[in-house]
């Protein structure tokens, strides 16, 4: 008999095999594929091929896996078309290394066994009202935002949703945006349930992840804490999803395969006819909006948990005080400061900067030191005593012959957080202090040094925007922002957006326990108005705005963008490349195309960069044109396009 075969691949169609097997959609087997072998799926629909006789191979084996639900076969399908890639490629997403995981024996999964402890959690009235708005016991599909300021006990309400759920037999995932939040995560779950959840993100080892995925296949798996790629499992009895922090971008893949983590969620949710519950301070522009027109139910926590008030805000003009040569921090912010650290609050400096200095050049020849592989500057990082580029990861150490005499002597613009980390030493002699960054808080020790903060071991932290997602630190009761006149410049479209959502968040790392605690600005631009939008206790006034000038402009989530980036070695081929690639599907598409314009990062990994904009109606018809009119062109050696729907940055 003959079998459709979906296998993790660049192809969009299943291929035939035949078997003497009797096999179902959804069954995995082991087929050849060219030379080798490959793991591949019973799919829904048959390759379309009008040559009938065309050679088919048979299947070498079926798996002892437990079959693909069908639901998930059509979320693959309908992800493949959305996001204009290959189906096979959506498989691949699913299998773990393209391969399947046969079932292990039953007690290996025991270390995730999930008997939920009884404990007496006692919810506030508003925190029950969105308890019951989230409505566990219809296992029908819609979505329920959960906003509430920042402290004021979400994870303890979907907490208690997932309750019922896991005791029924059903399983749930909860995304984070940040690998770094799953380990103080992961503490919180099992303090409230009694048992471990499985986590699930690319630092986990190969064997850990084989265990997972077959026991999130056969349903002995029954909670899933996870990164972007936790949503594709193949989760057998999978009864909610929950979406922590569901503004933030890091739920944006952008690289390889391109998809938004949050909306595909929906999507997934949507297919296996469940809830899915997301979960914020202050929601993304698209969820605001869905809220607005009665798409989404919403249900809002306006009180911290346990009545802990929300932080002060206190604005210091740099415009009023001289700062030091290679200072950044005011004699006004050290006098706040040290008030703060009498008092044993511990305190946060604030800047989004890894790295000593964003930039180096030579006090002789005037030389800016940038990436040779991309049109960026190498930031210095002293603590390795290296310059690194943040895009590509090339480094260089710092002997450089100089095109004057000998070598370069180098001099450092602007401040990042080991920058300002010395100052801080400097200043607070005596002090313990932490770097708080991509670049610290993902090694080995990073639970440790968490830990340390929680206990107030810690006095000092200098942090990047990874430390505004999720942590609680009890002791943190004053925040210094170094300079947020650089988060505010840019021609980002979600600038603003982005700006109300980083100080929302990382406000409400501060007074969690009830102790006053103080928000501290400090500027060079003389117009407040902006810092007082973006703390305001009521952030659907500035996203209202927001909408209106989306609106005004047919902007996102209003049109849908496509993004269509053509890269290659050589400039003049590809600039080339991008003008008859435009002639040749302009006027074939759903919509408008903008560009060709070279990229604001023009050369990345080595590749030149150009850009196209479509933009259309928020339908499917754009991205059923775009599918059916660029397999048709043929690009040149060497020229790759890459398809971003609904961009989130635009470098």
């Amino acid at each position: 008999m003959k079998y459709p075969i979906l296998v993790p691949n660049i192809f969009n169609h299943p291929f035939t095999y035949e078997s003497d097997l009797t096999l179902k959609v959804g069954d995995y087997v082991m087929v050849p594929f060219g030379k080798s072998k490959i793991t591949g799926v019973v799919w829904d629909e048959f390759e379309k091929n009008n040559n009938k006789n065309f050679k088919t191979k048979n299947v070498i084996k079926k798996l002892d896996v437990t079959p693909l639900k069908k639901n998930t076969i059509n979320f693959l399908n309908w992800f493949a078309e959305y996001n204009l890639i290959p189906k096979g490629m959506a498989l691949k997403l699913v299998l773990l290394s393209s391969d399947a995981v046969e079932n292990k024996e039953t007690q290996l999964y025991q270390i995730f066994d999930s008997k939920i402890k009884q404990n007496l959690i006692k919810l506030s009235s508003d925190q029950n009202k969105s308890l019951k708005k989230m409505n566990v016991s219809n296992k029908k599909f819609r979505v329920h935002v959960l906003q509430g300021t920042t402290g004021s006990g979400k994870t303890l309400v979907y907490f208690e949703a997932l309750k019922p759920l896991i005791e029924k037999g059903f399983q749930g995932l909860i995304l984070l945006p940040e690998i770094g939040l799953t380990s103080q995560f992961e503490q919180k779950f099992l303090e409230y349930f009694g048992f471990k959840p499985a986590v699930w993100h690319s630092g986990i080892s190969k064997k850990k992840k084989e265990l997972i995925w077959s026991g999130v296949s056969n349903g002995k798996i029954k909670i899933i804490i996870g990164a972007r790629s936790s949503l594709f499992l193949p989760f057998k009895k999978l009864g909610m999803i929950i979406v922590d922090e569901e503004h933030d971008q890091s739920f944006k893949q952008d690289e390889g395969i391109i998809y938004n983590a949050r909306d595909m969620a929906i999507s997934r949710a949507s297919f296996e006819n469940i809830p899915i519950n997301l979960i914020t301070a202050v929601p993304s522009i698209e969820t605001f909006e869905n809220i607005k027109k009665g798409k989404y139910e919403v249900s809002r926590l306006k009180e911290r948990y346990q009545n802990a008030a929300l932080p002060n805000y206190e604005i210091i003009n740099l415009n009023n005080t001289k700062l030091e040569k290679q200072s950044w921090l005011s004699n006004k912010i050290i006098e706040k400061v040290n008030l703060h650290l009498e008092k044993k609050d511990q305190v946060l400096f604030f800047l989004n900067r890894r790295g000593f200095s964003p930039n180096a050049l030579c006090n002789k020849c005037f030389t800016s030191f940038t990436c040779p592989n991309c049109s960026i500057n190498l930031v210095y990082h002293k603590n390795k005593n290296n310059l690194l580029c943040h895009y590509c990861g090339y480094k260089s150490d710092l002997k450089r012959d100089c095109t004057k005499e000998g070598n370069c002597e180098f001099i450092f613009s602007g401040p990042g957080v080991e920058r300002i980390s010395e100052e801080v030493k400097r200043k607070f002699p005596g002090k313990k202090i932490e770097i708080f960054s991509s670049d610290t808080m993902n090694n080995k020790d990073s639970k440790e040094k968490i830990d340390k903060i929680i206990n107030n071991e810690t006095h000092i932290l200098v942090g990047t925007q990874l430390i505004s997602k999720g942590f609680h630190f009890p002791s943190l009761n004053c925040i210094v922002v170094v300079d947020i006149d650089l988060s505010s410049q840019g021609h980002d479209l979600r600038g603003a957006e982005k700006n109300l959502q980083l100080y929302h968040q990382l406000s409400g790392r501060a007074g969690r326990t009830g102790k006053p605690a103080t928000v501290y600005f400090q500027t060079y631009e003389n117009n407040t108005k902006m810092i007082s939008e973006i703390t305001s206790k009521n952030p659907d006034i500035f996203l209202e705005r927001e909408l209106e000038i989306r609106k005004k402009n047919k902007l996102p989530p209003f049109q849908r963008f496509i993004s269509l980036i053509l890269t290659g070695d050589n400039e003049i081929k590809l600039e080339k490349e991008a003008i008859n690639f435009k002639n040749f599907i302009e006027n074939k598409i759903e919509g408008k195309m903008l560009g060709p314009v070279n990229a604001p990062l023009f050369r990345l990994k080595r590749k030149f960069r150009i850009r196209f904009l479509i933009r259309g109606l928020k339908s499917m018809k754009l991205q059923s044109s775009l599918a059916k009119i660029i397999p048709k062109y043929k690009f040149s050696t060497g020229i790759k396009l890459s398809v971003d729907v609904d961009p989130i940055n635009f470098n």
